[in-house]
């Protein structure tokens, strides 16, 4: 069973997200970043490399897609906030951009 994160493990987890562009969505305990591409077929490519793994993982991003831009939200509703699945998946998106 996956956990919401403890404030001891949140900033060793998280503080490389944030260096990297991750941010805190307001009012909600979750994770957001845009990813620009160069074009939507890039942005579109991303995502679907990215669907695989959030399938194979059975964690799915909240995401929305508009021409080159990709914005993500990622939380873990079972838990009511981020877990360490939602580290692991942002983690991943930045290596596929």
């Amino acid at each position: 069973m996956t956990e919401k994160l403890s404030e001891a493990t949140r900033g060793p987890l998280l503080g490389p997200l944030f260096d990297n562009g991750w941010v805190m969505v307001e009012g909600r305990d979750a994770l957001s970043k845009t990813f620009e591409f160069e074009n939507f077929v890039e942005a579109f490519g991303w995502m679907t490399r990215v669907a695989i793994w959030a399938e194979k993982w059975n964690h799915h991003p909240e995401w929305s897609n508009t021409y080159n831009k990709v914005t993500v939200v990622l939380t873990t509703h079972d838990v009511d906030g981020i877990s360490s699945l939602d580290a692991k998946l942002a983690r991943k998106m930045d290596g596929l951009a």
